[in-house]
């Protein structure tokens, strides 16, 4: 049996649950390695433009507007695939990146890792 369950894009988008200020996190995966390379926020709007278009789209929290990943670096994120979790409040969407997501030109934007974390 597979642990994958398949939905119309209807339904999918039915049964979204976003926070009080219309958003929703989008955890965003490399395609081929599986590898996280960065979390951002979508509304339905920027959701619908990333179906449209098939590249990523977030809302800008800092900056109030929509916005592309890539559209001034050209390191565009394509949509392979989107899912939800079990609770249907966060989104994955699987990618194949078109260069460095990080904008710090790093493959990842979680690059930094607590050297101990047995001390916590």
């Amino acid at each position: 049996m597979s642990e994958i369950e398949r939905m119309d894009r209807k339904s999918w988008l039915q049964g979204l649950v976003f926070d009080e200020k219309g958003l929703i996190p989008a955890i965003v995966q490399d395609d081929i390695d599986g590898c996280i390379l960065m979390l951002g926020y979508m509304n339905q709007q920027s959701l619908e433009m990333t179906l449209e278009k098939g590249l990523v789209t977030f809302w800008s929290r800092s900056r109030q507007k929509y916005w592309t990943k890539g559209e001034t670096s050209g390191n565009f994120l394509a949509v392979k695939s989107l899912y939800t979790d079990c609770d249907s409040d966060a989104i994955l969407v699987r990618v194949e990146p078109k260069g460095p997501t990080c904008h710090t030109g790093k493959r990842t934007c979680f690059s930094w890792k607590l050297d101990e974390p047995s001390e916590l």
